[in-house]
C-alpha cells in the first residue's frame, strides 16, 4: 500500500508530465544536460514561462538544476517516471485481470443469467 508521501510524489510526477511543454523539455534533456536559456529557445513563450515549467519538473524530481556561475544547467532524472510506470503497470494488470474474469463469466453464461444458489434452511436443534 502506498504511503501519503509516495502518493504525493506520484501526483507531482503525473501532473508534471501532463503538460506538452514539460514533456518536450524532458525529451530534450534525455539527450543530455542543457542550459535553461537553451531549453527555452524553441518555445514561443517567455523565459519566465519556461522557468515556471522547469520549476514544476524540479518539484517532481524529474529535473535537477546545477548552477555554474551565472548559468543554470538542467539534468534529467527518470527515477520518478519509473515509479509512475510501476503504478500504471499495476493498474493495467488489475483491470486486465478483472476484464478477463468478466469475459470468462460471460462465456460460461452467454445469456447473462446465473442461477442463484439454493437457500436451504437448516432444521433447528438437529
Amino acid at each position: 500500500m502506498a504511503t501519503a508521501a509516495t502518493e504525493a510524489q506520484l501526483d507531482r510526477t503525473l501532473s508534471a508530465i501532463a503538460d506538452g511543454t514539460r514533456r518536450a523539455i524532458l525529451h530534450r534533456l534525455q539527450r543530455g544536460e542543457a542550459r535553461v536559456t537553451d531549453i527555452a529557445r524553441p518555445f514561443r513563450m517567455s523565459l519566465n514561462a519556461v522557468s515556471k515549467h522547469v520549476q514544476v519538473l524540479e518539484r517532481a524530481g524529474l529535473v535537477h538544476r546545477d548552477v555554474r556561475g551565472r548559468e543554470h544547467w538542467l539534468v534529467f532524472d527518470g527515477a520518478p517516471l519509473d515509479d509512475a510506470a510501476e503504478w500504471i503497470e499495476g493498474m493495467r494488470r488489475f483491470w486486465n485481470e478483472r476484464l478477463d474474469a468478466l469475459e470468462q463469466f460471460l462465456t460460461a453464461h452467454p445469456t447473462g443469467r446465473v442461477q442463484a444458489p439454493s437457500k436451504r434452511r437448516k432444521p433447528h436443534g438437529r
